[in-house]
C-alpha cells in the first residue's frame, strides 16, 4: 500500500469532475470488521429464510454485503427474496450512519475541490437515502447536491456494472477524460473502467489495498490518505 499517489499535482489539475464511492472514500460505514460482521449477519438473514445455498462457498467468504445482494439479485432477478434484503441492507446502513466515521482529509477535501470550482457527486452502492443523511449531517450536501446517486430498487445497477458512475456523469455534462472516480473496492475500479474514467484507489488496510491491486489497479493509483490530494488542492489555489 502507499499513500504517495504519482503525479498528484498532475492528477489534480487535470480534474474538474469528481465522482466519489461513500463507504471508504467520503466515510468509514463498513470497514474492516464491521464489515465482516454485517455479512455475517446478512448470511444468517438467508439461511433463517432456507437461502444459505443461494451464495456460492467464495460469496459466503467475503466480507462485503454489496456483492451478496448483487449475487441474490442476479439468481433471483425481480423478487420478493433480493428486495426483502436490499430492505434489511437499507436498514443496516441506517444504523450505521449515526456512528459512521469520516474518512480523515474527506471533510476538507470535499469542501476545498467544491470551492475551486470542480463539480462533485457521489455514486455509490450504499443506498441514496443513507448518503443523503450522512452529508447532511457533516453539512457536505451543498457540496454535491444534485449528484447524490445510491442503491435503487433497480438491484441490476449494482457495482461493477457503471450505470450509476455514468449517470453521475452524465448529469454532470461531465467529460471522462477530465473526470476521476475515488473508489474503495474492486467494483467501484471495474464500474470506472467500464465507464472510461480515470481511477484512483482508497484503501486505508493493507488488505484491501491487496484487493485492488489484485483486480488490477497499480500501486501508483491506490493510496491510503487523501492528504496528498487535499495538499495539492490547496498549493494549487
Amino acid at each position: 500500500m502507499t499513500t504517495r499517489i504519482e503525479n498528484v499535482r498532475e492528477l489534480v489539475a487535470r480534474t474538474r469532475y469528481v465522482v466519489f464511492g461513500f463507504d471508504g472514500p467520503i466515510c468509514q460505514l463498513f470497514s474492516g470488521p464491521s464489515a465482516a460482521a454485517v455479512a455475517r449477519a446478512q448470511q444468517d438473514w438467508l439461511t433463517e429464510r432456507g437461502l444459505g445455498a443461494v451464495l456460492t462457498e467464495e460469496e459466503h467468504g467475503r466480507a462485503d454485503p454489496y456483492r451478496a445482494l448483487a449475487a441474490v439479485a442476479v439468481r433471483h432477478p425481480g423478487g420478493e427474496v433480493a428486495a426483502r434484503l436490499d430492505a434489511w441492507l437499507t436498514r443496516t446502513e441506517q444504523e450505521a450512519v449515526r456512528t459512521a466515521m469520516p474518512t480523515a482529509y474527506a471533510d476538507p477535501l470535499i469542501h476545498t475541490w467544491a470551492a475551486v470550482g470542480a463539480r462533485l457527486a457521489v455514486a455509490t452502492d450504499t443506498s441514496a437515502r443513507t448518503v443523503t443523511s450522512y452529508l447532511t449531517a457533516r453539512g457536505l450536501t451543498p457540496c454535491f447536491a444534485p449528484h447524490i446517486f445510491g442503491r435503487t430498487p433497480d438491484l441490476a445497477t449494482l457495482t461493477p456494472r457503471p450505470a450509476v458512475l455514468e449517470l453521475a456523469l452524465d448529469t454532470m455534462a461531465a467529460e471522462p477524460e477530465a473526470s476521476l472516480m475515488i473508489g474503495g473496492t474492486p467494483a467501484d475500479h471495474a464500474a470506472a473502467h467500464r465507464a472510461g474514467v480515470p481511477f484512483l484507489g482508497y484503501a486505508r488496510h493493507p488488505a484491501r489495498a491487496r484487493a485492488l491491486h489484485e483486480a488490477g489497479v497499480p500501486p501508483r493509483s491506490v493510496t491510503a490518505s487523501l492528504e496528498p490530494l487535499l495538499r495539492a488542492l490547496r498549493e494549487r489555489s
